[in-house]
């Protein structure tokens, strides 16, 4: 907790998720998983801050790996949009295993495509490791027990579930994968699918912007699949905003027609700088600082 400036006195289940999680997450990535598991396990405080900070360390790289990554996967991915490719395939020479996954999940929001992200096999020259990620409306495991039904051979070995597996194929074959998949997603996908769709929870009236209705919600969960956290929408003006660093905006927003100022930030703004009116749909949250309750709003999708 205190690596990642939160406090265990009041944790949620979005601290565990997003803060500690992806620490302890990223040794098994890029390191060595049992650097997490001691982490955990040992009752030595001297020890175990050590091993939070080499943790803390591990996952400020897997960002960096993954920024470098997700910029070169959005360049490709240009490529597929441009052939309407409805089962999206990456591969760089250069990629890392450990985060291909997050590539692909990222991939996916971005392009509203089902993806598969391949690296190098480390320990295995002329193998890839590929990790895919689907959308609604298509199960991945069974998009790749087709192509390995028609294709015998073609893999190695994979695994998963509806929305997430993992396979392994020869390099030399990555080429004839590409085909395979895209040509599995269509047979299997409504093209309906393909277009993306929001569901929200409505509108807030402007007495409902309030710290009681933040900590309900954040009281309310845990929230995940199957019981998603409220996701609200509404109109908001711009009023002004910054940058912060990761590419992320820092925002202050006036809810119309007659609503309140209230803060808000975007983890994942779709261009260099939000439009001065938009509509958009958020989260409503609590922004604790030095024991200071503020609401926020946590926008995941403006237009």
């Amino acid at each position: 907790f205190a690596v990642s400036g939160r406090d265990a006195r009041s944790a949620t289940a979005g601290d565990l998720g997003f803060a500690l999680a992806p620490r302890i997450n990223a040794a098994g990535r890029l390191d060595d998983m049992r650097i997490g598991i001691e982490c955990l396990l040992t009752d030595d405080t001297a020890r175990a801050a050590l091993l939070a900070a080499q943790l803390h360390a591990i996952n400020a790289e897997r960002r960096d790996v993954q920024a470098g990554m997700l910029d070169e996967a959005l360049a490709l991915a240009d490529a597929d949009r441009a052939a309407d490719t409805w089962g999206v395939c990456l591969y760089q020479p250069g990629w890392h295993e450990g985060v291909v996954g997050l590539v692909a999940a990222r991939l996916k929001e971005q392009l509203h495509r089902p993806v598969v992200a391949f690296a190098p096999a480390a320990g295995a020259p002329g193998e890839l490791r590929g990790s895919a990620r689907s959308i609604p409306g298509l199960h991945i495991r069974d998009v790749l027990v087709d192509v390995a039904a028609a294709y015998p051979g073609l893999l190695a070995r994979f695994g998963g579930h509806a929305m997430a597996a993992g396979l392994s194929l020869r390099s030399t074959d990555y080429a004839r994968f590409v085909r395979a998949f895209d040509a599995a997603v269509r047979a299997r996908l409504d093209p309906a699918a393909l277009t993306p769709v929001l569901w929200t929870d409505g509108e807030l009236q402007p007495d409902e912007f309030s710290l009681d209705l933040a900590r309900a919600l954040r009281d309310g969960g845990p929230w995940g699949q199957g019981f998603p956290e409220p996701l609200f929408e509404g109109h908001f003006v711009c009023l002004h905003w910054r940058p912060l660093s990761g590419g992320h905006w820092r925002l202050r927003l006036q809810a119309l027609p007659h609503g309140p100022e209230l803060d808000a930030v975007h983890f994942q703004p779709p261009g260099e700088q939000p439009p001065t009116s938009m509509r958009a749909a958020y989260r409503l949250q609590l922004d604790t600082w030095q024991g200071r309750e503020r609401l926020q709003l946590l926008l995941q999708h403006i237009e």
